[in-house]
């Protein structure tokens, strides 16, 4: 079933949250988490190949579409949606899950392994913006100055004085590498539909949390890191430092893609992530 034929499901989480979700499929749990300014229909291009191999989840992060949470804090990040997505696996009585994530997404995914290894069978992180690690390096730390002082202050800026879509803008053009002026109005218009997702992190005092280099080293799930051939030099520079600090991590760079690969090339997104959980043996409970 499509993607968009599937009415999203609330459920409210213990701390008064309401995250919108919804599911389809058969076998082991595998749960999508899409990136900064997207929500759960994100992962259109994924949801039919992977529905006949999982019980798919694919579900909104706390300030996007069409959750009604109103943003009232500035403590908005990672670690907060690590645990929210901790809290949906109890609600829909998950033990664990395959997680697969793409940016923000793939930030979360990382800290909820991080946070109940236990209850990570697998994670695919594509391009996680942590923006501390690019800082690991002296190269590193010039490239992420350059997006911090280009993209995100000016941003952050914006959202402050209300002009949203200058915020939204901003932060589009400094993900994906482009003169913020490039982006298509279409493109635009997509993100404004998740402008709360947006100034979530832009307004956080914390919006790129540190986990330590020794704790993500630990994880001794499968664990498989994708970054695209063409993407902006800060995902490369964070790219670098994190596949460095994560050893027993299988890496793959995908060719004629920019940060969003799972959207940017789709069928050997599926392809890659399919045969890495063959890999691990997590498509016999679905292919019995």
């Amino acid at each position: 079933m499509d993607i968009a034929d599937i009415p999203p499901k609330p459920v409210e989480l213990p701390t008064g949250a309401t995250l919108n979700y919804i599911r389809d499929g058969a076998g082991d749990p595998l749960v999508f988490i899409h990136g900064a300014m997207g929500d759960y229909r994100s992962w259109r291009p994924q949801w039919t190949h992977f529905t006949t191999r999982f019980d798919c989840i694919s579900y909104s992060r706390r300030y996007s579409f069409p959750n009604p949470n109103e943003l009232t804090t500035h403590d908005h990040n990672a670690l907060v949606d690590a645990a929210d997505l901790e809290a949906l696996l109890d609600a829909l009585s998950l033990d664990s899950a395959i997680l697969v994530g793409s940016s923000y997404g793939g930030f979360t995914a990382l800290a909820m392994a991080a946070r109940a290894p236990e209850r990570v069978k697998a994670v695919v992180s594509v391009e996680a913006p942590m923006m501390r690690y690019a800082a690991l390096t002296e190269e590193g730390t010039l490239i992420s100055e350059a997006f911090l002082e280009n993209a995100a202050r000016p941003a952050r800026a914006a959202f402050i004085r209300g002009d949203d879509v200058e915020g939204v803008r901003l932060l589009t053009g400094g993900i994906s590498g482009r003169a913020p002026e490039a982006i298509p109005a279409a493109v635009l218009d997509r993100r404004m539909t998740n402008v709360r997702a947006a100034r979530s992190l832009a307004l956080s005092d914390d919006e790129f949390p540190w986990i330590e280099p020794e704790r993500l080293a630990a994880l001794q799930m499968p664990i498989l890191l994708m970054s695209g051939a063409e993407t902006a030099p800060v995902h490369a520079a964070i790219f670098r430092n994190l596949c460095t600090a994560m050893p027993q991590a299988k890496v793959r760079i995908i060719p004629r893609s920019g940060h969003s690969v799972s959207q940017e090339q789709a069928e050997q997104f599926n392809s890659e992530v399919m045969a890495f959980l063959a890999e691990n043996r997590l498509l016999a409970q679905a292919l019995a």
